[in-house]
């Protein structure tokens, strides 16, 4: 090969690398551009996905605490139920009975809180709601008032009646305030068997 040849050879080859050379320095740059460009991306991915994060446990935050008030709002406005068992004849145990309602009734009020209560009346107890012989009669009749916007309920048995009034031969009339049930035992399973608190003095 002849000098000419040699140098027209290395003048390609030169500007062969020189062109490679610029493309290099080209691809670099987009290289790096890309990389940054990637980089920004990933950083605001980050950043979206840290502040979906903080919102998910934000308003997951609230929804507890949603839940936690209304939880809390229907414990406090579902009434507390409580039946109490009177089946003596026996003014100490009435006054009992009557005395732990009453008791009841304040508790919960002081909670700002209703609580509904029902006394049920069943073989001698029956006296107690009799309109001839209820020692009571007069705790009944301001109770039945004092505990709105609760409730209170005198429950007699129907069956003690019927015994009552074919013993003694004549009706027998029981108070305002009471309302006659079929059995007086039936009424208790009943109402515990729908979750009533019982109560024995």
């Amino acid at each position: 090969m002849s000098s000419t040849g040699a140098m027209r050879t290395n003048f390609q080859i030169s500007g062969i690398l020189r062109w490679f050379a610029a493309r290099n320095i080209l691809i670099r740059k987009l290289s790096c551009q890309v990389t940054i460009l990637a980089l920004a991306s990933l950083s605001l991915i980050s950043a979206s996905l840290a502040e979906n994060a903080k919102a998910q446990r934000s308003t997951k935050a609230h929804a507890s605490a949603g839940l936690a008030a209304k939880t809390n709002a229907q414990r406090s406005t579902k009434a507390h139920r409580l039946v109490i068992q009177v089946d003596q004849n026996d003014p100490a145990v009435m006054n009992l009975a009557l005395n732990n309602a009453t008791n009841v009734i304040d508790y919960y009020r002081a909670k700002g809180e209703n609580v509904n209560v029902d006394i049920v009346t069943y073989g001698p107890g029956l006296h107690m709601l009799r309109a001839d012989t209820s020692p009571v009669q007069d705790r009944i009749k301001s109770l039945k008032d004092y505990a709105f916007p609760g409730k209170i309920e005198f429950s007699a048995c129907g069956n003690t009646k019927e015994g009552m009034e074919k013993k003694e031969g004549h009706p027998i009339a029981v108070l305002s305030e009471a309302v006659i049930v079929p059995s007086g035992v039936v009424r208790l399973m009943e109402l515990q068997e729908k979750g009533w608190s019982y109560v024995r003095p």
